[in-house]
Order: C-alpha cells, then structure tokens, then sequence
C-alpha cells in the first residue's frame, strides 16, 4: 500500500512539476541586421512591435542590429530609443569627435591650418589603418549603459542578448555574449576601413557583417520558439550604388557574399520584416527620423501575419521603463596600463578629474576625448570594472613624425604653401616639436617645442619670423614726412623675430595660465622715401608676459558652440638699438566670446576684444591696429571689417563683433557680420571707450567648408568711410 501511495504522489508531482514548466506562451526572439545608418529603422520596429503588444525574450543583432538591439536589452523602451537618437551628433557617428573643440595640449591653437597629415616611419610615408577610432560611438554607448556596467554576463540583461563580430586574425565568427556591453556593440559594428579593429580578450574584432549579418542560430540556441527578423540589409540595386567613397566601395565587395548568406537565413525566421530603405544608403545618419518612420511601416504591413504567428498578443502590454539615469558617479582608483612614452600623470592629468572623486558621468567621457584630443594614441580602451575602478589601456601612437602641409590665400601673405614637420619623444618622452616653414609671396617660419607634464607645471618655448611687404595707410603716422609731400599710402617692409620661453600650469579644466620671458626684434623699413633706406623700427626688446586661456569653439571658422577667453599682460622692459630713447611701457589685451546656436543650422557668434598701452613711449607698430579680415592675427594685428587693411590706430581700443552664419546646405554657409570699434589714445582715460562707437562696419558673404580649409567671398563696407571692399580668403590662416 506505501509503495502505490509514493507512485501516485511521484506521478501526481511530476505532472505538476511539467504544467509548471509549460510557458504560458511561446519566447520570441528578434534578430536585427546590420546595414549602417539604415538600422534606424530598428528603432521603428521596435516601436511597432511594443504597440503590437509582442513581448521580446531575447535579442541577437549584428552591427547597427547591434548596437539597437543591445539599447534594447539593457532596458530602454522603443519610445526612449527614438530619443536618444535624436540627440546624436551624426557627423562624429563617422568622423569621430572633431579634434578642435576638445584640444587641451599646448596645440590648441589653430590645428585646423593643416589639410594633410601623413605620418612618417623610419622615413618612410605611412597611412592608418583606417578612417576612425570610433571613439564618440565607445562614449555614447558606454553613457547610455551605465546603468548596467557592473553586468558581464548578457544573458542577465532585462532582455538576454547576443551579438556577432569578426575576428580578422583567424577569419572565425565570434559570438560575444559576456563582458562590456558597449565594447561588444562597437565590436559588431566596427566596419573594415571606416573603424579601427577593437581588441577583446586576444582578438581583432570588426563588423560581424561580413561573416554573420543575421544571427539567426543564435536566437534558437537561447530558447527562442518564434523568430522576428528585421533586415535592412539591401540589396545590390538601390541608391547606395551611387556611393562612390573608399567605405562604400568595401562595403559592396562585402556585399555579394553577404546578400547570399542573408537569403538563406531569411528562411529561418518565422516572421521577416524588411522596411522599404531603398531611398537611403549606408551613411544616411541624418535621416534617422525618416528611417524610424519606415521602421515602424515595416512592421504595420505584417500585422495579420503576426496575429496568425503569435498567440497571445497583449495590445494593452507595454515594457517597464527600467532605465535609470546615471547623473554622477563615484570614481575609484584610475589604472592605466604601462606605457612607453607616457606616465600616469600625464594621463591622469588630461582627464581633468582625479581618483577617489565624485564627477558627473559626462565629465568621465568629456575626460576620453580630451586624452583623445592629445593625438598620442592610437587606440582608448576603457571601462569601469565592478567596484568602479575607471580601466584604462591606451595603444601608444606607433608613429611619432608627422609630415603637414596647408594652403592660404590672403590679400596681405598672400599665397603661402604650409610645410609641416612634427616629431614627438625627440629629447624627452612626453615632448614635441612642430616646424612650420610658409613658401611663397612671403616667407615665414615657426619652430614650437614643448614638454606636456598634464597637472604639473609644463614648458615650451616659440620661434617665429613674420615677414610681408605692404602699402600702408598713412593714418599709421609711420612718417610725419609722408604727409606733406602728397603720399597717401607707405610701402613697407615689415620684419618681426619673436621668441618666447613660458612655463604653463592647468588651474582646471580647460583654463590654461602661462608666465614667461619675450624677445622680440623689429624691423620697418620703407620704400617709398629715401631711395628706400627709411627705417623706422629697428629694435630689439624683452618683455615679461602672463597669458589666461579657457574654453575654445568648436570650430574656428563657421563654429556651431563653444565659449572661450584669452587675457595677455605685458611688461616691455629692455629695449636695444632704438633709433630714439626708450622707456618701459606695459600693455594688456583680451578677447572673449561664444557661440548662441538659434536653431539647427543658424548660429550667432558673439565676440569683444580690447587692449591698453600705458606708456611714454610712443611707436606707431606697437599700436593695435585694424582693418580687414582673412590674414593671420598676429601681435597688435587685428581685422576689422568695412576698413582697408592695417587702416586705424591707437593705442588702446575696445571692438564688438556680431556675426550670423546660416549653414543652409551641408558645408555651405551665408553670413552677415557687423563690427564696432572705438580706439585712439588713452580712450580708456577719457572715457571714449564707453561712448557711441567711432567705426563701424558691415560685412555680408558667402563660405564654404573644404578640406583645406574655408573658402570665402565677403563684401565689407563701413558707413563711415562710404568705402566698399571685396575680401577673399582661401584656407585656414597661417
């Protein structure tokens, strides 16, 4: 009687335990493909399914299928996904985060006059192993996961997740399923040429498209009974056959064999959506919203497939929003992995933020791209381990000799052709020297060494000849000769050397001050009276001088955001063969300004400068003088629009700037400018810096963006003078 009693209780268990089993509907897995920017579109079958009220248990992608469908894992709604892609800067997607707005090396200044960069090995040109690090697409990834960084295995993710990539050493398919999430994602989605390989572990991992554009297997492997694909993979014949850029042409050779592996998987998938993206190719970024529209269309086209497909659709179901926000965060310990060329310090110190300290969470990745700005390393690794330690392994630069050239065009230079040469760890490991050398209508040289100590106090010295012939205005009062025997402009030869040696110290971020010693010798000769042997500067000077800079523009010309300030004061307090007595006199200038963006494509920059003189020594070139615009500022040289070059003088001046730039075509620009000034001797004495300004001028042009630089047509006029000036200007200035 025992026995059959604990057989029945045996059998009535197990009947029970298997009904406790037996899901209460099927798993539903979704597998997205990659195909570039067309991958938005995910977003909108996403939407669509959460409306359709399909429950997702498990998700594989590949590539941008990735990069969606693991947001989508880590708990993000597919109403939250449609948000965060429309606050991606689409032009860093591929071109990474522009150097220029984040430079915090001693280089800040006008990086952008260099067109070519070519690096040079054992004197041999070499080329990189491909367009972008991908960087901005590692940051944003790692700051839209945060709130699962401390989870390394994906299948404890809200919705369990697997994506593919290609190992280029062994041409395998890696499957990634455990570690960081945004490094996996970048991993998949990392196209040959276009990204740079990512290491995990001991592989080279690209874009899993090449081998495995639809993991289908995958899906089955994690329990699912009914598959959803969503390809966005075209075909061969849509637009993209246009494309003719470097990227686009690997991409279609990746292509043939992809689109035959991709319609052999489409049969495995019980549900195939593929949303009409033939009007769109593969860097089509900023079309996202469009592309989500078609995403979500897509799906609404299968309804009665799904309702035949999958039992139990919930219209009232809706996923949790467990996504919290990851304001700040606390960071530990900072590691970085032992380098040869650069120690902790120097690493630490261009983070801007230090160990044991509470920062807000895109301080962290503002700290990458400001290491990145460096240009020191070829590879940023990163990543916040379980007791938020911030890991960091760098891939030193294997090149430290760059080969630069730029191009210019200006009224006062005039055609200069730029030659570069940079070399890094030349005497010491965290230095560099940058040679300029400018041929053409005139000859100009720059030699720049400086030795980067991050926080710690850093050194650098500056070599500069400036050289150009010019007819002057006699408003300049080089002469009181010139006035009286009728001549209205001066030609001058004009020679500067200037050399400088400064100490630098990073207060904190982005806020330089700078202490150090100026030599300078002048040189102005005319060629107008005197058979040309008038000279009226032939001076040798020292000066002491202390700088403060902070912030910077994005861009320096056609910028979109940014603030900055630049604050000089000078103590002029030797002077050698002066053609008169000489006494110690002190100058001051500043400039300050911003950007005010007024929708997507109109910006308003706003700028105001001034300087003083407090002297009893009177030079007519130590004046700050203005008028015109395109050449390259230099010393008390400004532009001023509406005024002929090198037009007004004084010794101490105040000028506003307005300018309005519409960007009404990719990479081309229409502007307005209006400026103001008042200057003269001692205004800020008097008072005449205060009162309604004494120059004005207007300027209105067109710009275009180029690889060398902008090229620009600016009509200028003042209302004062009734004078009219055309002004061009043909790549960054020099």
């Amino acid at each position: 009687m025992y026995k059959i009693t604990l057989l029945i209780t045996v059998m009535i268990s197990s009947l029970f335990s298997f009904s406790q089993q037996k899901p209460d509907r099927p798993k539903v897995g979704l597998v997205l493909s990659g195909g570039g920017a067309k991958g938005f579109a995910h977003v909108g079958a996403i939407k669509a399914l959460e409306g359709a009220g399909v429950k997702i248990d498990f998700i594989t992608g590949t590539s941008m299928g990735a990069v969606i469908g693991g947001l989508y894992a880590s708990g993000y709604t597919g109403q939250q996904l449609d948000s965060i892609f429309e606050i991606l800067d689409s032009n860093a997607i591929v071109n990474d985060y522009p150097v220029t707005s984040s430079r915090v090396s001693y280089d800040k200044h006008d990086e952008d006059k260099y067109a070519l960069t070519l690096p040079v090995k054992d004197f041999n040109l070499t080329f990189p192993e491909a367009y972008s690090k991908g960087l901005y697409n590692y940051s944003f990834l790692m700051e839209m996961t945060m709130h699962v960084r401390h989870i390394r295995d994906f299948s404890k993710l809200p919705i369990p997740f697997a994506c593919v990539a290609h190992d280029i050493q062994t041409g395998e398919e890696v499957v990634l399923k455990k570690g960081n999430l945004a490094k996996a994602m970048v991993a998949s989605s990392a196209f040959p040429s276009l990204y740079y390989p990512v290491t995990i572990g001991d592989k080279r991992l690209v874009d899993g498209g090449v081998i495995n554009n639809f993991p289908v297997e995958e899906l089955r492997k994690m329990g699912a009974d009914i598959i959803i694909g969503v390809n966005v993979q075209a075909d061969l014949t849509n637009k993209s056959d246009s494309e003719s850029n470097s990227t686009a042409i690997v991409m279609k050779i990746a292509n043939f064999d992809m689109m035959k592996k991709m319609h052999e998987k489409e049969k495995l998938v019980d549900i195939l959506i593929e949303p009409d993206i033939s009007e769109f190719t593969f860097f089509s970024f900023k079309e996202g919203r469009k592309l989500i529209e078609v995403g979500e269309a897509g799906v609404k086209e299968k309804w009665d497939e799904f309702k035949a497909k999958i039992p139990h659709l919930d219209a009232s179901y809706r996923p949790e929003k467990t996504v919290k926000a990851v304001d700040s965060i606390y960071i530990n310990e900072i590691k970085v992995n032992e380098l040869n060329y650069y120690n902790r310090d120097y690493v630490v110190g261009k983070l801007f933020f230090k160990p044991y300290s509470k920062i807000a969470t895109k301080k962290l990745f503002e700290g990458i791209v400001n290491l990145n700005s460096t240009k020191n390393f070829e590879q940023i690794d990163y990543r916040l381990d379980k007791q938020d330690n911030l890991i960091i392994n760098l891939t030193e630069d294997k090149n430290n000799t760059y080969l630069r050239m730029g191009l210019h065009y200006d009224p006062v230079f005039q055609t200069g052709v730029l030659l570069n040469v940079t070399s890094k760890h030349l005497l010491l490991t965290n230095d560099v020297l940058s040679m300029d050398f400018v041929l053409g209508d005139t000859y100009r040289w720059l030699i720049d060494y400086y030795i980067d100590n991050g926080y710690n106090w850093s050194f650098g010295s500056r070599l500069r000849y400036t050289q150009f012939n010019y007819n002057l205005n006699n408003n300049l009062r080089l002469s009181n000769i010139i006035g009286s025997v009728g001549v209205n402009k001066e030609n001058i030869d004009f020679d500067d050397i200037s050399g400088e040696i400064y100490a630098q110290k990073v207060l904190f971020k982005k806020v330089y001050s700078s202490l150090g010693f100026e030599g300078k010798y002048l040189r102005l000769q005319s060629n107008t009276l005197n058979d040309g042997k008038g000279v009226y500067e032939n001076d040798l000077m020292l000066n002491i001088f202390g700088r403060m800079t902070l912030g910077g523009l994005d861009k320096r010309y056609f910028p979109k955001k940014g603030v900055y300030f630049k604050g000089q004061y000078q103590a002029y307090l030797f002077s050698y063969r002066y053609l008169q007595s000489f006494e110690p006199f002190y100058m001051g200038k500043a400039d300050f300004g911003g950007v005010i963006p007024l929708s997507s494509s109109v910006s308003c920059l706003l700028q105001s400068e001034g300087g003083f003189t407090i002297q009893n020594y009177k030079s007519p070139y130590m004046n700050f003088i203005l008028g015109g615009y395109g050449y390259k500022e230099f010393n008390n040289f400004r532009h001023f629009y509406g005024y002929d070059f090198f037009t007004l003088s004084g010794d101490s001046y105040v000028k506003a700037t307005l300018t309005l730039d519409y960007n009404f075509k990719k990479r081309h620009h229409f502007n307005f400018a209006a400026n103001f000034a008042n200057l003269g001797e001692d205004i800020f004495d008097s008072g005449e810096w205060a009162t309604i300004p004494d120059y004005t001028g207007y300027a209105v042009g067109y710009g275009l963006e180029t690889f060398f630089g902008p090229i620009e047509l600016k009509k200028a006029w003042s209302p004062e003078s009734k004078s009219q000036y055309w002004l061009i200007n043909i790549g960054a200035s020099f």
